[in-house]
């Protein structure tokens, strides 16, 4: 989802509009009938440029970015852009009576300091909303946006801008290799009974750019990883929260990885993905993800440090998070935040965690 706290979205609805029951199925209603709007369905073709605009027959949907950045004097800081759009009903109308709603977060985190900024805002009058080529995705003055160009590879150069009470950033993103469709082309399943959500990522991004956080300007670079998922009706009813992982390994290589917790054995998929954009699909037999470590986080006992297993890659590491306290003290809170990896080999990547109580 990296997937991603589409919880805040549903939330926003309510506070805005009206979402009747939605909240009374999974994890923030996630798992709730999604009657009148459209259902993924495998075998649809993903199509480029026009999959990266918004899709209002589609009840949830969002446009995510993290980065794992280090300033010029090797101090690590972790930064994420994120707009959600989730619809009250499938269609697109003019002004306040446009059913879409849009949600922003943004965050800096460092190693001592969670800096958190939310943006709520109606479709339909300008506020806030995605063009698909040329690309641009914003909500008041926060941005990504792309090179004016009309091809299939319109997020191939990014720039990310958003501001917060004590930090901002301004950020510029560039990927060489191509994009990824997570699942079966980009249809993932998210539970056993077929729940699912059509996902695409681009996790080659490079980073270069400027933080500031408490007066301080800071010149970075760095890994980012963009997410891309839409869906309706993703989770089953009984699925309460998930643990999502998005991992820069030392090879090159990039592995995504989730755990959808529900009242019994959970559901794991994961995906490795070579240098060159190829894909492995891996099932819950071939992944191992081991809580090692918990910190208290807002009053709740969070799972900040995990053993991830892939033995067919022999893969064995230890992942540490740059701020046990990686808190987004949003409408609906989540832990998100940089993690660093060590054991078979190093690397950097993205920890979300949901549904904790």
């Amino acid at each position: 989802m990296n997937g991603k706290a589409v919880a805040l979205i549903l939330l926003g609805a309510a506070m805005m509009g009206s979402a009747g029951n939605t909240l009374g199925q999974g994890f923030a209603g996630l798992g709730s009938d999604a009657k009148g709007f459209a259902i993924p369905q495998r075998g649809s073709e993903l199509s480029f440029p026009r999959d990266h605009g918004a899709h209002p027959d589609y009840r949830i949907e969002w446009w995510y970015v993290t980065a794992n950045l280090k300033g010029q004097d090797g101090t690590q800081y972790g930064a994420q852009w994120t707009l959600f759009r989730s619809a009250l009903a499938p269609e697109s109308k003019a002004g306040f009576a446009d059913p879409q709603i849009w949600i922003g977060h943004a965050a800096i985190t460092t190693s001592d300091h969670q800096y958190v900024a939310e943006r709520l805002g109606r479709g339909g009058v300008g506020q806030a909303g995605v063009t698909a080529a040329p690309f641009r995705a914003w909500i008041d003055d926060w941005t990504m946006s792309a090179a004016d160009n009309l091809n299939s590879d319109a997020l191939a150069n990014l720039s990310l801008k958003a501001a917060g009470q004590d930090f901002s950033y301004a950020l510029d993103l560039t990927a060489k290799s191509p994009l990824v469709l997570q699942g079966d082309k980009g249809f993932s399943i998210k539970s056993a009974s077929g729940q699912a959500s059509y996902y695409y990522s681009q996790p080659f991004y490079q980073v270069s750019g400027t933080i500031e956080a408490s007066g301080r300007r800071i010149t970075v670079s760095g890994n980012a990883w963009l997410d891309r998922e839409w869906s309706s009706q993703p989770l089953a009813s009984n699925q309460t929260g998930w643990d999502w992982f998005s991992l820069h390994l030392a090879s090159g290589e990039k592995l995504m990885a989730f755990r959808l917790r529900d009242d019994k054995d959970g559901f794991i998929s994961a995906n490795w993905i070579s240098p060159d954009g190829q894909t492995l699909r891996l099932t819950k037999d071939q992944v191992h993800l081991t809580p090692l470590r918990t910190a208290t986080v807002d009053g709740r006992q969070l799972p900040v440090s995990w053993r991830i297993e892939i033995p067919s890659k022999s893969l064995d590491i230890q992942t540490r998070p740059l701020n046990d306290q990686s808190w987004m003290a949003t409408s609906t809170p989540y832990w998100e935040g940089p993690i660093s990896f060590e054991g078979s080999t190093t690397g950097v990547g993205y920890l979300e965690m949901t549904g904790y109580r």
